[in-house]
């Protein structure tokens, strides 16, 4: 392009580079998502659909890629890992969370007919974001722990708090509900759970518990034709606890550079 009097607006232009040799956490939430779930008639205190959606928009996200190395989603949020060595994009905030935002939405909009058939989107749904950088596979771990407890305590909250509200018999409303519920701990929710609606939560599907993990993987893939096998990585996911150790010690290729 030719150089213009005009040009040296470009000087106004800032760039700030994310620190290197640390992970970087790109975390995206719904914005207004109550107002989204509620117009769009979600199912309560889970829509199975949605979260399918955004496990498909994240995975799309993570195809695209490819120094995203794991990604943890539950209810409207989702976090995206970049590897702490990654220099895509000379590692820049803004470039970043405006790309990795921009994919997930759209990719929710273009896929919301798979899911919701029957259900014509009334408006657009949106998504902010931010990053966060962790300088330690230990600090990061941990943050994947607390989004990880956060869907566990948030599940568990919502899976009561809608059985009071749609119960049948003696339906309570969004107060009534929160009021019971107000001075209650885990155990007394479980407990709560099981004698007045007779659901053992340990039985609830692992995906409303546990959320979503998308992590790649190497697999050894061998031609049905020949003998020559090579490895591959893949995107694998699962509904499965991140907060121990096992998961960690069956995929250490996640963070090659760990």
């Amino acid at each position: 392009m030719a150089c213009t009097k005009f040009e040296y607006v470009k000087k106004f232009e800032s760039f700030q580079s994310l620190l290197p040799n640390c992970y970087i956490v790109i975390r995206i939430d719904g914005h207004s998502f109550h107002r989204f779930t509620s117009i769009h008639n979600f199912k309560k205190p889970n829509d199975r659909r949605a979260l399918d959606l955004a496990n498909l928009a994240a995975m799309k996200v993570m195809e695209e890629f490819q120094d995203i190395r794991i990604a943890y989603g539950q209810s409207d949020e989702y976090s995206f890992v970049f590897d702490k060595n990654c220099k895509i994009y000379k590692r820049r905030e803004s470039k970043l969370v405006s790309l990795i935002t921009s994919l997930f939405t759209a990719n929710y909009v273009f896929n919301w007919s798979k899911y919701f058939s029957a259900v014509e989107l009334q408006y657009l749904p949106s998504f902010d974001s931010r990053a966060v950088i962790y300088p330690s596979l230990e600090n990061l771990r941990d943050y994947m722990s607390w989004r990880c407890a956060d869907c566990h305590i948030n599940n568990l909250y919502n899976t009561i708090f809608w059985c009071l509200v749609q119960d049948e018999s003696s339906p309570k409303t969004v107060s009534e509900a929160q009021d019971i519920l107000k001075d209650t701990d885990s155990g007394m929710k479980n407990e709560m759970l099981f004698s007045k609606f007779g659901i053992n939560y340990n039985n609830i599907e692992e995906i409303y518990k546990k959320g979503t993990v998308l992590y790649r993987k190497n697999e050894l893939l061998t031609k049905s034709d020949s003998n020559i096998s090579r490895v591959k990585s893949v995107i694998k996911m699962d509904h499965v606890d991140i907060i121990n150790d096992k998961f960690w010690k069956e995929n250490p290729e996640i963070f090659k550079s760990a």
